[in-house]
């Protein structure tokens, strides 16, 4: 099953003609450099050694977090919130 935005599909083991596998897993590498990033400001990078780029059967890139400790993803849950609530402070 997958949901609207092709998360959950399945991983491009087998490739298909006319698919730009590259550009997605390229897409998800950005996003995957680009947490690796603030997780390392953040002092959180060991937590999620696991962390990587991917891409669906579909073509679209994806950031496969691996499995982390559940104080590690509750952490990452609290600095998401802050940011958040930063966001929209600013805006008011």
């Amino acid at each position: 099953m997958t949901d609207p935005s092709g998360v959950c599909a399945k991983p491009a083991d087998m490739l298909a003609p006319g698919i730009a596998y590259v550009r997605g897993w390229t897409e998800g590498k950005r996003g995957a450099d680009a947490l690796a990033e603030k997780l390392r400001s953040a002092g959180l990078a060991p937590e999620f050694h696991s962390l990587k780029a991917d891409v669906n059967v579909h073509g679209e890139g994806v950031v496969r977090l691996g499995a982390v400790r559940p104080e590690a993803a509750e952490l990452l849950a609290r600095l998401i919130t802050a940011g958040i609530a930063a966001e929209m402070a600013d805006r008011n």
